[in-house]
């Protein structure tokens, strides 16, 4: 069998033979060592296509190293899964394998942020032809152009232009000019006072459940519907006086369970 060095490169009738040769060694390995020994050889014969193939995938958001890896795997997985004489040769079926297990780790860990499959296929589409549409138009395609080309609209195209930032979206802690100037977040943040109360309702919420039914249809009354003492008391058949002092009485009473939670939280907190 040849032996190759780093510097040196099989051709391609060259290698296709040495790996025909190579995969009729591992078909009568009768030990296991005796199997990897020959998987490795084989596995350093197609390390270059492994490179190449990484290559194409450059520039896309992941490291070129993480790509090569990815490659390599596929290329032992079809090592593994290979019958010789059910393709033309083992490059011909090392190929599909590897370039479909690259897309599949784009598609299932290479986003940090996944938009939807619909959108990824699409953006690989769009990448696929505008090369071709640069070199034919002379000009860099348009949205419109390129929306052609695939069979979608104009507005797919962007929103899957949109979604290749899910690839390496900004950090809110990122500064936009220098590490003076606030961060991202700053420009993104904005007061909510649905928020700010969101404990305060959680309180009142708990301290209503102590109420009747009732009392708490007089605080509708009075404090969401906004009617007056005169007309609650109409509505409920009694006088304008009565309903004022069951309103003080139970106003009285939520602020006295308020004012409670606070020195029990406190309590609890210094206990612990």
């Amino acid at each position: 069998m040849a032996q190759h060095t780093p510097h040196t490169r099989p051709s391609f009738a060259e290698r296709d033979a040495e790996t025909s040769e190579l995969f009729e060694r591992l078909a009568s390995s009768r030990t296991a060592e005796e199997s990897e020994q020959v998987v490795e050889q084989i596995v350093l014969l197609y390390l270059d296509l492994c490179t190449t193939m990484a290559g194409r995938y450059d520039g896309r958001g992941v490291e070129h190293d993480d790509l090569v890896q990815v490659a390599r795997l596929a290329l032992v997985k079809a090592i593994r899964r290979y019958e010789p004489g059910h393709a033309p040769s083992f490059a011909a079926y090392a190929v599909p394998t590897i370039s479909g297990e690259l897309k599949r780790w784009f598609r299932d860990r290479g986003w940090v942020v996944r938009p939807p499959r619909r959108l990824q296929e699409l953006r690989a589409d769009l990448q696929a032809v505008r090369a071709e549409l640069e070199q034919a138009l002379g000009a860099t395609p348009t949205d419109a152009d390129l929306a052609e080309a695939v069979g979608a609209t104009v507005d797919e195209v962007r929103e899957a232009a949109s979604a290749a930032t899910g690839f390496r979206p900004l950090s809110l802690d990122c500064s936009p000019a220098d590490d003076d100037r606030p961060g991202l977040s700053t420009f993104l943040a904005a007061d909510d006072d649905r928020m700010e109360g969101a404990d305060d309702r959680v309180c009142l919420t708990e301290a209503l459940t102590e109420l009747d039914d009732d009392e708490r249809e007089l605080l509708l009354m009075r404090y969401v519907e906004g009617m007056t003492q005169r007309e609650i008391g109409e509505a409920r058949g009694v006088s304008q006086m009565q309903v004022s002092r069951t309103l003080r009485r139970i106003t009285v009473q939520l602020h006295d369970h308020l004012a409670e939670q606070p020195a029990a939280t406190e309590e609890m907190n210094t206990a612990s």
